[in-house]
């Protein structure tokens, strides 16, 4: 064993959780060796063809969803400050924690130059009515200070935590894939890479993100590592103009709520919603497209429209074991009927069950933002009783936010979000397998930025504690 090789701990993947656990570890330990390992690009090699060629050209990996801080580098970047949103500390450390913790990542965000304005704390005659609004239509408002860093600001924020960690002394290996973690009588022991590459550390730390949550599940499966069924999010990006979400974007910036389905008592919920945004696709493997949306802060960049996901939440029972493929096999079926593009519908035909048209979409005064969506049907691709909770969950938001459930309303499909590999972990985010930790979104422990972030100072905090 050459000590060049030897580290004393390994990090899988350099999203936020990732990123936030090394900096937490060399802050307070600068002498500890750090190995993180990244199958994308560093941060200033992370480009899209996209934006010139306006079509996807295949990159592998894909820039967009990989590399340095993660789909967070490209993501809106909000930073929800509220232990309620964005994953299950809450339920591992407890709620105080968490608030410590969410307080802690957020000073951190702060120094390396996030925006310090904050929404949804000095508007509280506004979100009253905005509640008491929700609750006539049955919806729960749940309420979650936002730091938005916006599309842009957000990579500069991720550069500088780059540059740090590099000056640090963290040692990084990029466009490098983990084939297989070494486990020895219960006990990680180090990696193997895709370049036959061997390294070593008592400490492996599997910060995946949602992009690598299906390369964990099967490594859990080969080493028997104990998970659980977990929830697959399923749904659509709706699109409108800034006209109907004004109040809600200007008091709130992001509305999150929740809806229990009158048909089927589904949960559906509002997520990741961008102001004068745009709709975005994101690439996995094997090109699998599916979307997302972006805001920036620049005036510049700014659009007339604004987006927001909504997710219906899949709890699967035995003996079904794999809501990753479930979640999978629906993208892939919009991409089959795209010719590997994301699928656009407006609400009034989706309503009435009939295709959209490009001469219909034509004729819409909502203009989409990304340009090349394909005007489909999304009932030859998702189940009728997803139909339905969306149908539902529109028509509830409209007595919200009037003009949500207008004709011109645009669904685009496949939104779907890849956590659903939940990984038993303990308090101190250790898998059944000694030494090998799971942490963020890829095991099912956050669903966002800041609690990813929050995870990695944790379980950080809990390595250091235990030398």
């Amino acid at each position: 064993m050459h000590s060049s090789n030897q580290f004393d701990v390994i990090i899988i993947g350099a999203g936020p959780s990732g990123i936030f656990c090394a900096y937490t570890l060399i802050q307070e330990r600068p002498d500890m060796k750090i190995l993180m390992i990244e199958k994308g690009r560093p941060i200033e090699k992370r480009t899209c063809p996209k934006r010139v060629t306006k079509t996807c050209v295949g990159c592998t990996p894909c820039s967009i969803t990989t590399g340095f801080a993660g789909a967070g580098a490209f993501s809106d970047g909000k930073l929800s400050l509220s232990p309620d949103v964005g994953g299950n500390l809450p339920e591992i450390l407890g709620y105080d924690k968490t608030v410590e913790l969410l307080k802690e990542s957020d000073n951190i965000y702060l120094k390396f130059g996030a925006d310090k304005n904050v929404y949804g704390v000095d508007k509280q005659k506004e979100i009253q009515e905005i509640r008491r609004k929700a609750i006539t239509a049955n919806l729960k408002l749940i309420e979650c200070p936002i730091r938005h860093l916006g599309t842009e600001e957000g990579y500069k924020i991720y550069t500088r935590l780059q540059e740090h960690l590099l000056a640090q002394g963290v040692s990084m290996k990029f466009n490098t894939m983990v084939q297989d973690i070494l486990i020895e009588d219960g006990q990680a022991q180090g990696v193997v890479t895709d370049s036959h590459e061997t390294y070593y550390a008592p400490q492996i730390i599997a910060a995946i993100g949602r992009e690598g949550s299906d390369w964990f599940s099967h490594i859990c499966g080969r080493h028997n590592i104990e998970t659980e069924v977990g929830t697959v999010d399923i749904g659509v990006r709706v699109e409108v103009r800034d006209e109907v979400m004004e109040f809600l974007n200007k008091n709130l910036y992001e509305a999150k709520l929740v809806y229990h389905t009158p048909t089927f008592d589904d949960k559906v919920r509002t997520f990741c919603s961008n102001p004068s945004g745009e709709v975005a696709t994101e690439y996995y493997e094997n090109g699998l497209a599916v979307v997302n949306g972006h805001a920036y802060k620049s005036q510049e960049f700014k659009t007339h429209n604004t987006n927001f996901a909504l997710l219906v939440s899949k709890n699967f029972t035995k003996p079904f074991k794999t809501p990753i493929e479930y979640g999978k096999h629906i993208a892939q079926l919009s991409n089959m009927l795209c010719d590997g593009k994301i699928l656009v519908q407006t609400f009034g035909d989706f309503q009435r069950g009939r295709r959209t048209t490009e001469e219909r979409l034509c004729r819409n005064n909502l203009i989409p933002t990304l340009k090349d969506a394909v005007p489909g049907d999304l009932s030859l691709v998702f189940p009728h009783r997803i139909m339905v909770d969306i149908k539902e969950m529109l028509l509830a938001l409209d007595k919200v936010t009037p003009g949500i459930a207008s004709d011109e309303t645009l669904l685009y499909g496949v939104e779907v979000k890849f956590y659903s590999n939940k990984v038993v972990v303990n308090t101190d985010f250790e898998t059944s397998v000694k030494g090998l930790r799971a942490i963020g979104d890829g095991a099912s422990v956050t669903r966002g930025l800041q609690q990813a972030s929050a995870n990695g100072i944790s379980v950080a905090r809990s390595i250091l504690s235990q030398q």
